[in-house]
């Protein structure tokens, strides 16, 4: 069965029934907002739950959805190298709003705290990590500066692989990790 890689929001909703929806964002980003019925599977542990995966998949079409769109095309691509295919929500999660479509929060309640975004908080800590880099530099030691350059050459690699180190760092942080039950 061919499967498109890509489906917009005006294509996905009417089939969100047929679709296994599984969000790849971090718990702490799943709790504060997902389509219907989605699993929470984080691209981190994405490989570790392929045995889980793939009769889902074989039951029906995988909608893989995060934020954006960035990281549920890292996970199609994931999947499609193990033999499961999947479609990702083009604009992910902030589409879906943006098109006026309910999200759904763990146990049915209020939205709560909104976690941000697991690119906004890479852009933060890479910033702040070369600002403190060169600060150092000028107050302390020049050698200091090689912090921002490392933190620079690892940007360069993470834009270069479509991986990112410092986001599987950030994604294991508490605050990332609470307030999903994370299935399947």
């Amino acid at each position: 069965m061919s499967v498109p890689t890509s489906l917009d929001v005006e294509q996905a909703r009417p089939r969100l029934l047929e679709l296994t929806v599984v969000d790849v964002r971090t718990p702490g980003e799943f709790a504060s907002g997902h389509l219907p019925n989605a699993l929470n599977v984080p691209l981190d542990r994405l490989v570790r739950s392929l045995p889980e995966l793939r009769p889902a998949a074989d039951r029906g079409p995988l909608l893989i959805v995060c934020a954006s769109g960035a990281r549920s095309d890292s996970a199609v691509r994931t999947l499609s190298s193990h033999g499961i295919p999947a479609s990702s929500l083009a604009g992910g999660t902030e589409a879906w709003a943006a098109g006026g479509h309910a999200l759904e929060y763990p146990g049915g309640g209020a939205r709560p705290r909104a976690v941000w975004a697991m690119e906004r908080q890479v852009r933060l800590a890479a910033g702040s990590l070369v600002l403190l880099g060169l600060l150092l530099g000028l107050l302390l030691h020049p050698a200091f500066s090689l912090l921002s350059a490392a933190i620079g050459g690892g940007l360069v690699f993470s834009a270069l692989t479509g991986t990112c180190g410092m986001a599987v760092v950030l994604g294991r942080l508490a605050f990332n990790r609470r307030g999903a039950g994370v299935r399947p």
